[in-house]
Parts: structure tokens; C-alpha cells; sequence
């Protein structure tokens, strides 16, 4: 299964970033090749601006990576294991567009192994999701990227007598949430983890629900994306953005789990931190002007809603 599953990330990703381009029309992905000491990689692809900042994203990555060996002591404190061998994959991305009325989208997909003495599997599972954070509010883009999120989990979950996507798309709310700020980081979509095997699941049916959602990435955020890169914006609606913004870097630093495992797994701190976009405001006691745009955000955040 890992080996089945890394190739699908190496594939999803060239497919991504092929998507990515297309709708940039201006920049490229630079790619990096790393190694880890105790064992694995990966592959970062970056983009940022295009010539004199006129690409349509400002920085984003598109990152895969396999890692393995000895599970460091505090991730053997998460999993409550003792001394364990692991095996870690998955494709991770985030995108910050440099127009405001364009939502930041993140999404990654991966799988786990943990190994006993003789290098027997012991334990795996899958995990993954796909969310956006909006500056400008556009109920028929929320309502298009948590339907096409909807439409890829009922592929599965109707099979095997589970409703995925009302339950996927509150444990994102719930993951996605500034408990600081009582308020949430975006409008959602899907978090799922420790995806196990079970008595209506194999792994090789869970392989093909996160490989469905995987495949549906482009599909719920590129149509999104081209209707509205080239609307105008103001310098105030720039620095709205810019103020959200530090919103989403507090929550990553703060309770992401994945930033954490690759922080403590002595990742490759460039791909980790890669998420954090360029321009970022922390204006003291900020909020919106009373029935604004960026106070019907606000709303929305503090009150997740249903959108399907």
C-alpha cells in the first residue's frame, strides 16, 4: 500500500501543479529535490508572483514526501507507543493568490505505517482533507467547493452504509477552528484522519475514497480561481487580506498537527513552513466595520454554516 500510494501522490502532484499553471498563465514551479537524515524525502515545488508580481498566485507549494524510521519520542507520546519504526507519505498544499477576492485553498492526503520488531505492519492508516479560506465572501464559490467535496465522498460512503461528507465536513470545521480567536480559520470542507481498517472498510477501500477526493481537488478550487483572479480590489481590501492572513499563520503555528509531526520529525523546515504566506498583517484590536463585506466574513466564521 505505501508504495501504491506514493506513486499516486508523485502523479497528483505533477497533475496539480500542471493544473496550477495553467490557470497562473505567468509563473512556474520551482522544484527541490531534499533528503533526510534518518531516512526518506521529498519533493517541494514553490511558486511565487510571476515577472514584477503579475502571477495570480503570490506564493504557494505543492509538496510531497515519504519518510521513515525510528518514530521520535514525542510522536511516540501522540500515538501512546513505545520504541517504533514508521513509515510516513503524503502530498501537501497550500495556495495564497495575491488577489483578495481569491480564497487561499489548502488540501493534503497521506497515509501511515508503524512497524513492530520484525518490520511487521502493525498499524496504518489514512488521513487527509481538503479546506478554504476565503477574504471576500462568495456563497456560490462555498457552495461549489463543498459540493464538489460532497460528490467525491458519496462515490464511497453510499457503499458502504456511511454518510462521509456531513461527517468529514464537521470534524473540519472542528479542526479548523482559532480557539484563541473563538472563530474558524475558513469556510471548511473535509478533515479525516486515522482512517483504519474495520469491518466495512479495508484499506484498499479507503485507498480509493482519499484517492477520490485527491482527484477532486482541481475540480472544486481551479473554477473557483478563474472567476474571479481578475476582479478588481482595493489597497483596503489588500490589507483585509493581509490582517486574515495572520489569522491563518497563527493557527499553523499554533494547532496543526502536520506542521507539528514534520517539526518533530525533523522535517525539512523550508516545505514545513512553506504554508506561511509572504505579506502578513497584525493590526492591534482590529475588527470589521459594522455591515461590511469583511464583517459578513467575520459572521460566517464565528458561526460555521451548512452551505450544501
Amino acid at each position: 500500500m505505501k508504495n501504491k500510494f506514493y506513486h499516486y501522490i508523485q502523479n497528483l502532484q505533477n497533475q496539480i501543479c500542471k493544473g496550477l499553471e495553467d490557470i497562473d498563465g505567468v509563473s512556474k514551479f520551482r522544484e527541490d529535490i531534499w533528503e533526510r537524515p534518518e531516512g526518506g524525502g521529498g519533493r517541494t515545488r514553490v511558486i511565487e508572483n510571476g515577472p514584477e508580481g503579475s502571477g495570480v498566485f503570490e506564493k504557494g507549494g505543492v509538496n510531497i514526501s515519504a519518510v521513515h524510521g525510528k518514530l521520535p519520542e514525542a510522536m511516540q507520546k501522540m500515538f501512546n507507543v513505545g520504541e517504533a519504526d514508521f513509515f510516513a507519505c503524503g502530498l501537501s498544499l497550500v495556495l495564497h493568490p495575491k488577489n483578495p477576492m481569491v480564497p487561499t485553498v489548502h488540501a493534503n492526503w497521506r497515509y501511515f505505517e508503524m512497524y513492530d520488531d520484525n518490520g511487521n505492519v502493525i498499524n496504518s492508516w489514512f488521513g487527509g482533507g481538503q479546506d478554504l479560506t476565503p477574504y471576500y465572501l462568495f456563497e456560490e464559490d462555498a457552495k461549489h467547493f463543498h459540493q464538489t467535496c460532497k460528490t467525491a465522498c458519496d462515490k464511497h460512503s453510499r457503499s458502504f452504509g456511511t454518510d462521509f461528507y456531513p461527517k468529514y465536513k464537521k470534524q473540519c470545521d472542528d479542526y479548523f477552528w482559532n480557539a484563541h480567536r473563538n472563530e474558524a480559520r475558513g469556510i471548511g470542507g473535509l478533515f479525516f484522519d486515522y482512517c483504519k481498517e474495520n469491518e466495512d472498510m479495508s484499506m484498499e477501500d479507503w485507498y480509493n475514497f482519499v484517492t477520490e477526493v485527491g482527484n477532486s481537488f482541481l475540480e472544486a478550487y481551479v473554477p473557483i480561481v478563474e472567476k474571479r483572479k481578475n476582479l478588481d480590489y482595493t489597497a483596503a481590501q489588500r490589507t483585509w487580506q493581509e490582517i486574515r492572513r495572520g489569522r491563518y499563520v497563527e493557527f499553523n503555528l499554533v494547532h496543526d498537527k502536520g506542521t507539528l509531526f514534520g517539526l518533530k520529525t525533523n522535517g525539512r523546515i523550508e516545505s514545513i513552513l512553506m504554508s506561511l504566506p509572504p505579506h502578513v498583517q497584525w493590526v492591534y484590536d482590529h475588527h470589521a466595520e459594522k455591515g461590511s463585506d469583511e464583517e459578513k466574513l467575520v459572521e460566517v466564521l464565528e458561526n460555521p454554516r451548512n452551505w450544501i
